[in-house]
Protein backbone atom coordinates (compact mmCIF):
# COMPACT_ATOMS: atom_id res chain seq x y z
CA UNK A 1 0.00 0.00 0.00
CA UNK A 2 1.39 3.18 -0.70
CA UNK A 3 2.24 5.92 2.06
CA UNK A 4 0.16 9.42 1.77
CA UNK A 5 3.23 12.16 2.37
CA UNK A 6 2.44 16.17 2.57
CA UNK A 7 4.76 18.43 2.53
CA UNK A 8 5.03 22.00 4.19
CA UNK A 9 7.74 24.38 3.30
CA UNK A 10 8.16 24.68 -0.69
CA UNK A 11 10.96 27.02 -0.91
CA UNK A 12 14.24 26.25 -2.83
CA UNK A 13 15.04 22.48 -1.46
CA UNK A 14 11.67 21.21 -1.52
CA UNK A 15 11.21 20.54 -5.24
CA UNK A 16 14.53 17.78 -4.50
CA UNK A 17 11.85 15.67 -2.92
CA UNK A 18 8.12 16.26 -4.21
CA UNK A 19 10.21 15.79 -7.42
CA UNK A 20 11.35 12.66 -6.74
CA UNK A 21 7.89 11.52 -5.74
CA UNK A 22 5.85 12.22 -8.30
CA UNK A 23 8.68 10.97 -11.17
CA UNK A 24 10.32 7.84 -9.66
CA UNK A 25 8.26 6.73 -6.06
CA UNK A 26 4.58 6.51 -7.36
CA UNK A 27 4.64 3.12 -6.54
CA UNK A 28 5.24 3.57 -2.89
CA UNK A 29 4.06 7.29 -2.41
CA UNK A 30 1.41 8.99 -2.68
CA UNK A 31 1.96 13.06 -2.53
CA UNK A 32 -1.30 14.44 -1.41
CA UNK A 33 -1.30 17.60 -0.24
CA UNK A 34 1.74 20.74 -0.05
CA UNK A 35 1.54 23.72 3.24
CA UNK A 36 2.94 26.95 2.95
CA UNK A 37 2.58 30.48 4.57
CA UNK A 38 2.79 31.92 0.50
CA UNK A 39 0.33 30.81 -1.55
CA UNK A 40 2.20 31.67 -4.52
CA UNK A 41 4.79 29.56 -4.17
CA UNK A 42 2.35 26.66 -3.50
CA UNK A 43 0.80 27.36 -6.75
CA UNK A 44 4.41 27.50 -8.67
CA UNK A 45 5.36 23.86 -6.95
CA UNK A 46 1.78 22.87 -8.82
CA UNK A 47 2.44 24.36 -11.51
CA UNK A 48 6.21 22.20 -11.25
CA UNK A 49 4.12 18.96 -10.97
CA UNK A 50 2.17 19.58 -13.66
CA UNK A 51 4.47 20.59 -16.37
CA UNK A 52 8.47 18.60 -14.92
CA UNK A 53 6.52 15.89 -13.84
CA UNK A 54 3.53 15.02 -15.71
CA UNK A 55 1.37 14.78 -12.25
CA UNK A 56 -1.48 16.03 -11.44
CA UNK A 57 -1.69 19.36 -9.26
CA UNK A 58 -2.34 18.58 -5.57
CA UNK A 59 -4.57 20.53 -2.61
CA UNK A 60 -2.75 23.35 -0.86
CA UNK A 61 -2.62 24.65 2.72
CA UNK A 62 -1.87 27.92 4.52
CA UNK A 63 0.46 27.15 7.73
CA UNK A 64 -2.45 27.91 9.66
CA UNK A 65 -4.39 25.02 8.70
CA UNK A 66 -1.32 22.48 9.06
CA UNK A 67 -3.45 20.52 10.96
CA UNK A 68 -6.54 20.44 9.26
CA UNK A 69 -4.01 19.23 6.11
CA UNK A 70 -3.11 16.24 7.66
CA UNK A 71 -6.57 15.18 9.13
CA UNK A 72 -8.50 15.92 5.79
CA UNK A 73 -5.65 14.34 3.36
CA UNK A 74 -5.09 11.29 6.06
CA UNK A 75 -1.73 11.72 5.70
CA UNK A 76 0.94 9.11 7.10
CA UNK A 77 3.79 11.20 6.78
CA UNK A 78 4.67 14.50 6.58
CA UNK A 79 7.85 15.93 4.89
CA UNK A 80 9.18 19.39 7.09
CA UNK A 81 10.99 22.13 4.54
CA UNK A 82 10.40 24.88 6.46
CA UNK A 83 12.92 27.79 8.03
CA UNK A 84 14.62 25.73 10.44
CA UNK A 85 13.36 27.30 13.75
CA UNK A 86 9.97 26.36 12.69
CA UNK A 87 11.04 22.56 12.25
CA UNK A 88 10.16 21.69 15.69
CA UNK A 89 6.23 23.12 15.51
CA UNK A 90 5.48 20.88 12.64
CA UNK A 91 7.70 18.07 13.80
CA UNK A 92 5.87 17.73 17.12
CA UNK A 93 2.63 18.55 15.54
CA UNK A 94 2.57 15.61 13.02
CA UNK A 95 4.03 13.39 15.42
CA UNK A 96 1.11 14.10 17.78
CA UNK A 97 -1.36 13.58 15.04
CA UNK A 98 0.05 9.86 14.40
CA UNK A 99 2.50 10.80 11.64
CA UNK A 100 6.12 9.62 10.79
CA UNK A 101 8.04 12.69 9.60
CA UNK A 102 11.02 13.42 7.41
CA UNK A 103 12.86 16.57 8.39
CA UNK A 104 15.29 18.67 6.26
CA UNK A 105 18.65 19.12 8.44
CA UNK A 106 19.39 20.57 10.50
CA UNK A 107 16.73 18.77 12.76
CA UNK A 108 16.12 22.10 14.51
CA UNK A 109 18.39 24.86 16.17
CA UNK A 110 18.89 25.11 19.67
CA UNK A 111 18.82 22.63 22.66
CA UNK A 112 15.51 23.45 24.09
CA UNK A 113 13.60 22.87 20.52
CA UNK A 114 15.70 19.55 20.12
CA UNK A 115 14.52 18.28 23.69
CA UNK A 116 11.01 19.00 22.77
CA UNK A 117 11.25 17.02 19.49
CA UNK A 118 12.77 14.05 21.82
CA UNK A 119 10.37 14.00 24.45
CA UNK A 120 7.60 14.37 21.57
CA UNK A 121 9.27 10.79 20.09
CA UNK A 122 9.14 9.48 23.39
CA UNK A 123 5.70 10.69 24.04
CA UNK A 124 3.79 9.44 20.40
CA UNK A 125 6.43 6.34 19.42
CA UNK A 126 6.47 7.86 16.09
CA UNK A 127 9.53 8.26 13.66
CA UNK A 128 11.44 11.05 12.72
CA UNK A 129 14.00 10.80 9.60
CA UNK A 130 16.70 13.50 9.44
CA UNK A 131 17.71 13.78 5.56
CA UNK A 132 21.54 13.47 5.66
CA UNK A 133 22.76 13.23 1.86
CA UNK A 134 26.48 13.67 2.54
CA UNK A 135 26.40 9.85 4.04
CA UNK A 136 25.30 8.78 0.75
CA UNK A 137 27.78 10.42 -1.63
CA UNK A 138 30.42 7.42 -2.93
CA UNK A 139 33.53 9.35 -1.37
CA UNK A 140 31.70 9.78 2.42
CA UNK A 141 30.53 6.51 2.05
CA UNK A 142 34.07 4.83 1.34
CA UNK A 143 36.06 7.06 4.14
CA UNK A 144 33.35 4.94 6.50
CA UNK A 145 33.96 1.72 5.24
CA UNK A 146 37.91 2.31 5.40
CA UNK A 147 37.85 3.02 9.32
CA UNK A 148 35.68 0.37 9.69
CA UNK A 149 37.69 -1.86 8.19
CA UNK A 150 40.99 -0.83 10.36
CA UNK A 151 42.86 0.11 7.64
CA UNK A 152 44.60 3.16 9.52
CA UNK A 153 43.99 1.93 12.39
CA UNK A 154 42.25 3.61 15.35
CA UNK A 155 41.44 7.30 14.74
CA UNK A 156 43.03 9.27 17.22
CA UNK A 157 42.73 12.75 15.66
CA UNK A 158 41.16 14.70 12.48
CA UNK A 159 42.03 18.19 11.20
CA UNK A 160 38.84 18.80 8.68
CA UNK A 161 38.43 22.04 7.13
CA UNK A 162 35.51 23.13 4.96
CA UNK A 163 35.42 25.86 2.40
CA UNK A 164 32.47 27.61 1.06
CA UNK A 165 32.95 29.56 -2.30
CA UNK A 166 31.96 33.43 -2.84
CA UNK A 167 28.96 31.87 -4.80
CA UNK A 168 27.73 29.04 -2.34
CA UNK A 169 29.06 30.44 1.05
CA UNK A 170 27.67 33.99 0.09
CA UNK A 171 24.42 32.92 -0.35
CA UNK A 172 23.91 32.11 3.48
CA UNK A 173 23.94 35.64 3.58
CA UNK A 174 21.55 36.98 0.97
CA UNK A 175 18.65 35.13 2.84
CA UNK A 176 17.15 34.00 5.99
CA UNK A 177 19.87 32.09 7.24
CA UNK A 178 21.29 35.45 8.02
CA UNK A 179 19.87 35.37 10.91
CA UNK A 180 20.79 33.61 13.77
CA UNK A 181 17.44 32.98 15.40
CA UNK A 182 16.33 31.51 11.68
CA UNK A 183 18.74 29.24 11.50
CA UNK A 184 21.01 28.60 14.32
CA UNK A 185 24.10 29.90 12.26
CA UNK A 186 26.34 28.26 9.89
CA UNK A 187 27.51 26.00 12.62
CA UNK A 188 23.59 24.42 13.02
CA UNK A 189 22.43 24.84 9.74
CA UNK A 190 25.82 24.22 7.47
CA UNK A 191 28.01 22.09 9.84
CA UNK A 192 25.19 19.88 10.68
CA UNK A 193 26.17 18.08 7.64
CA UNK A 194 29.84 17.86 8.57
CA UNK A 195 29.63 17.12 12.55
CA UNK A 196 27.19 14.41 11.65
CA UNK A 197 29.81 13.02 9.24
CA UNK A 198 32.07 12.76 11.69
CA UNK A 199 29.85 10.67 14.23
CA UNK A 200 28.98 8.77 11.14
CA UNK A 201 32.69 8.07 10.08
CA UNK A 202 34.09 7.35 13.51
CA UNK A 203 30.91 5.95 15.34
CA UNK A 204 30.74 7.79 17.96
CA UNK A 205 28.99 11.01 19.80
CA UNK A 206 30.72 14.32 20.54
CA UNK A 207 31.57 15.05 24.32
CA UNK A 208 33.60 18.71 24.38
CA UNK A 209 33.37 21.28 21.95
CA UNK A 210 35.02 24.66 22.16
CA UNK A 211 34.07 27.20 19.48
CA UNK A 212 35.84 30.86 18.23
CA UNK A 213 34.99 32.91 15.57
CA UNK A 214 33.24 35.72 14.16
CA UNK A 215 31.86 38.01 10.97
CA UNK A 216 34.96 38.77 9.58
CA UNK A 217 34.08 38.99 5.77
CA UNK A 218 30.60 40.51 4.92
CA UNK A 219 28.38 42.19 6.90
CA UNK A 220 27.91 46.56 7.02
CA UNK A 221 30.82 46.50 9.42
CA UNK A 222 33.30 44.90 6.65
CA UNK A 223 31.97 46.47 3.55
CA UNK A 224 34.21 49.63 3.51
CA UNK A 225 37.06 47.23 4.39
CA UNK A 226 35.70 45.02 1.46
CA UNK A 227 36.05 47.98 -1.36
CA UNK A 228 32.18 48.38 -1.40
CA UNK A 229 31.34 52.24 -2.61
CA UNK A 230 27.71 51.89 -2.21
CA UNK A 231 25.52 50.61 -0.10
CA UNK A 232 22.18 48.80 -0.75
CA UNK A 233 19.60 46.45 1.63
CA UNK A 234 18.90 44.42 -1.61
CA UNK A 235 19.64 44.25 -4.85
CA UNK A 236 16.40 44.05 -6.93
CA UNK A 237 15.89 47.83 -8.90
CA UNK A 238 19.43 48.67 -7.77
CA UNK A 239 21.42 49.90 -10.73
CA UNK A 240 24.83 49.15 -8.50
CA UNK A 241 23.95 45.57 -7.58
CA UNK A 242 24.02 44.73 -11.69
CA UNK A 243 27.90 44.86 -11.20
CA UNK A 244 28.30 43.56 -7.83
CA UNK A 245 29.93 40.06 -7.76
CA UNK A 246 28.44 39.20 -4.59
CA UNK A 247 24.79 40.16 -5.88
CA UNK A 248 22.42 37.80 -7.14
CA UNK A 249 19.43 38.84 -9.80
CA UNK A 250 15.54 37.36 -9.46
CA UNK A 251 14.50 38.76 -11.96
CA UNK A 252 16.95 37.11 -14.19
CA UNK A 253 16.00 33.23 -13.21
CA UNK A 254 12.76 32.34 -13.84
CA UNK A 255 12.53 30.19 -11.36
CA UNK A 256 14.11 32.28 -8.38
CA UNK A 257 11.63 34.91 -9.88
CA UNK A 258 8.78 32.75 -9.76
CA UNK A 259 9.15 31.06 -6.09
CA UNK A 260 10.64 34.46 -4.61
CA UNK A 261 10.19 37.63 -6.46
CA UNK A 262 7.17 37.36 -7.27
CA UNK A 263 5.72 35.57 -4.08
CA UNK A 264 7.36 38.74 -1.99
CA UNK A 265 3.63 40.61 -1.69
CA UNK A 266 2.74 37.89 0.22
CA UNK A 267 5.01 37.38 3.00
CA UNK A 268 7.33 39.89 2.13
CA UNK A 269 10.90 37.90 2.01
CA UNK A 270 13.74 39.31 -0.10
CA UNK A 271 15.49 36.52 -0.94
CA UNK A 272 18.31 38.98 -3.00
CA UNK A 273 19.50 40.73 0.61
CA UNK A 274 23.02 42.31 0.49
CA UNK A 275 25.73 40.70 1.87
CA UNK A 276 27.42 43.59 3.01
CA UNK A 277 23.78 44.92 4.37
CA UNK A 278 22.99 45.49 7.80
CA UNK A 279 21.05 42.43 10.13
CA UNK A 280 23.63 39.61 9.71
CA UNK A 281 23.97 37.83 12.77
CA UNK A 282 25.60 34.80 12.28
CA UNK A 283 29.46 34.08 11.46
CA UNK A 284 31.41 33.27 8.65
CA UNK A 285 34.94 32.39 10.00
CA UNK A 286 34.36 29.63 12.48
CA UNK A 287 37.25 26.76 13.99
CA UNK A 288 35.65 24.54 16.61
CA UNK A 289 37.59 21.85 18.97
CA UNK A 290 35.88 18.48 19.47
CA UNK A 291 36.82 15.90 21.66
CA UNK A 292 34.71 12.39 21.21
CA UNK A 293 33.10 9.97 23.70
CA UNK A 294 35.83 7.49 22.23
CA UNK A 295 38.65 10.06 23.12
CA UNK A 296 39.25 11.13 19.29
CA UNK A 297 39.69 14.75 19.09
CA UNK A 298 38.89 16.84 16.22
CA UNK A 299 40.18 20.76 14.18
CA UNK A 300 37.40 21.77 12.81
CA UNK A 301 37.06 25.14 10.17
CA UNK A 302 34.68 26.85 8.27
CA UNK A 303 35.06 29.72 5.98
CA UNK A 304 32.03 31.00 3.46
CA UNK A 305 34.31 33.38 1.28
CA UNK A 306 36.71 31.06 -0.50
CA UNK A 307 37.61 30.91 -4.28
CA UNK A 308 37.15 26.99 -4.16
CA UNK A 309 34.21 24.93 -2.48
CA UNK A 310 34.79 21.66 -1.00
CA UNK A 311 36.70 20.20 1.97
CA UNK A 312 40.37 18.93 3.22
CA UNK A 313 40.34 16.43 6.11
CA UNK A 314 43.00 14.03 7.28
CA UNK A 315 42.51 11.18 9.71
CA UNK A 316 45.27 10.16 12.36
CA UNK A 317 45.39 6.72 13.39
CA UNK A 318 47.39 3.96 14.84
CA UNK A 319 48.33 2.14 11.76
CA UNK A 320 48.63 5.33 9.32
CA UNK A 321 46.60 8.76 8.45
CA UNK A 322 43.97 8.50 5.72
CA UNK A 323 44.50 12.20 3.60
CA UNK A 324 41.05 13.04 1.68
CA UNK A 325 40.64 16.33 -0.53
CA UNK A 326 37.35 16.90 -2.10
CA UNK A 327 36.88 19.99 -4.62
CA UNK A 328 33.13 20.78 -5.22
CA UNK A 329 31.17 22.76 -8.02
CA UNK A 330 29.62 25.37 -6.63
CA UNK A 331 26.25 26.67 -7.04
CA UNK A 332 23.48 28.83 -5.42
CA UNK A 333 20.68 27.19 -3.87
CA UNK A 334 17.40 27.05 -6.21
CA UNK A 335 18.16 27.46 -9.65
CA UNK A 336 20.99 30.15 -9.68
CA UNK A 337 23.69 30.33 -12.27
CA UNK A 338 26.79 28.31 -11.66
CA UNK A 339 29.86 28.87 -12.91
CA UNK A 340 32.35 26.14 -13.68
CA UNK A 341 34.80 28.09 -15.22
CA UNK A 342 37.74 26.99 -13.59
CA UNK A 343 36.31 24.76 -10.90
CA UNK A 344 36.95 21.06 -11.88
CA UNK A 345 35.18 18.61 -9.59
CA UNK A 346 37.71 16.30 -7.87
CA UNK A 347 37.95 13.92 -5.20
CA UNK A 348 40.85 12.07 -3.80
CA UNK A 349 41.59 9.78 -0.77
CA UNK A 350 45.02 8.87 -0.16
CA UNK A 351 46.13 6.20 2.69
CA UNK A 352 49.40 6.74 4.11
CA UNK A 353 50.62 3.45 5.64
CA UNK A 354 52.79 3.37 8.84
CA UNK A 355 54.94 1.30 7.58
CA UNK A 356 54.59 1.10 3.88
CA UNK A 357 53.77 2.59 0.39
CA UNK A 358 50.84 4.99 0.06
CA UNK A 359 48.36 4.21 -2.33
CA UNK A 360 45.10 6.11 -4.03
CA UNK A 361 41.91 4.71 -2.77
CA UNK A 362 39.46 4.27 -5.96
CA UNK A 363 36.21 5.99 -5.36
CA UNK A 364 33.11 4.29 -7.65
CA UNK A 365 30.37 7.19 -8.47
CA UNK A 366 26.97 6.78 -9.65
CA UNK A 367 24.44 9.01 -11.73
CA UNK A 368 22.94 11.91 -10.07
CA UNK A 369 24.07 14.09 -7.09
CA UNK A 370 26.51 14.19 -4.98
CA UNK A 371 28.44 11.55 -6.68
CA UNK A 372 25.37 9.30 -6.78
CA UNK A 373 24.66 9.76 -3.35
CA UNK A 374 21.61 12.10 -3.54
CA UNK A 375 19.31 8.56 -5.41
CA UNK A 376 20.59 6.91 -2.72
CA UNK A 377 19.13 8.74 -0.17
CA UNK A 378 15.85 9.03 -2.30
CA UNK A 379 15.52 5.31 -2.72
CA UNK A 380 16.00 4.98 1.13
CA UNK A 381 13.07 7.25 1.78
CA UNK A 382 10.50 6.45 -0.74
CA UNK A 383 11.64 3.38 -1.90
CA UNK A 384 11.54 -0.54 -0.88
CA UNK A 385 13.73 -0.82 2.56
CA UNK A 386 17.19 -2.46 1.23
CA UNK A 387 19.71 -3.81 3.96
CA UNK A 388 22.26 -1.01 3.86
CA UNK A 389 26.23 -2.39 5.47
CA UNK A 390 26.82 0.88 6.44
CA UNK A 391 23.64 1.93 8.38
CA UNK A 392 23.29 5.02 6.39
CA UNK A 393 19.79 6.02 7.39
CA UNK A 394 19.79 8.75 9.81
CA UNK A 395 17.48 8.91 12.99
CA UNK A 396 16.54 11.70 15.21
CA UNK A 397 19.26 10.78 17.61
CA UNK A 398 21.69 11.43 14.46
CA UNK A 399 20.01 14.63 13.73
CA UNK A 400 20.18 15.73 17.50
CA UNK A 401 23.73 14.82 18.37
CA UNK A 402 24.84 16.70 15.10
CA UNK A 403 23.58 19.66 15.63
CA UNK A 404 24.49 19.13 19.31
CA UNK A 405 28.08 19.82 18.13
CA UNK A 406 26.84 23.08 16.30
CA UNK A 407 24.75 24.14 19.39
CA UNK A 408 27.39 23.95 22.00
CA UNK A 409 29.42 25.57 19.79
CA UNK A 410 27.37 28.30 19.41
CA UNK A 411 27.13 28.56 23.22
CA UNK A 412 30.73 28.17 23.43
CA UNK A 413 31.03 31.50 20.82
CA UNK A 414 29.07 33.43 23.88
CA UNK A 415 30.81 32.33 26.56
CA UNK A 416 34.05 31.79 25.67
CA UNK A 417 33.90 28.52 27.03
CA UNK A 418 34.08 24.69 26.45
CA UNK A 419 30.92 23.37 26.86
CA UNK A 420 29.65 19.32 27.49
CA UNK A 421 26.86 18.17 25.16
CA UNK A 422 25.83 15.71 27.74
CA UNK A 423 24.74 18.84 29.28
CA UNK A 424 22.49 19.99 26.88
CA UNK A 425 19.52 18.03 26.29
CA UNK A 426 18.80 14.32 27.66
CA UNK A 427 17.70 11.10 25.58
Amino acid sequence: MRKRYVLIGTGGRAEFFYGAMARDYRDTCELVAFCDINQIRMDYANQLLEEKYDHPRIPTYKSDLFEEMIQNEKADIVIVMTMDRTHHKYIIKALELGCDVITEKPMTVDAEKTQQIIDAIKRTGNKVRVTFNYRYAPHNTKIREIIRDGVIGEVFSVNFEWALDTQHGADYFRRWHRNKNNSGGLLVHKSTHHFDLVNFWLNTQPDTVYAAGGLRFYGRENAETRGVTQFYQRAHGIEYAKNDPFAISLEDNLHLKAMYLDAEKEDGYQRDQSVFGDGISIEDTLAVVVQYKNKAIMNYSLNAYLPWEGFIITFNGSKGRMEVQVREQSYINSGGKKSDEGKLEEKSIRILPMFGEPYEVEIVEGEGGHGGGDPLLLDDLFGTPKEDEFHRAASHVDGAISILTGIAGNLSLKTGQAVKVDDLVEF
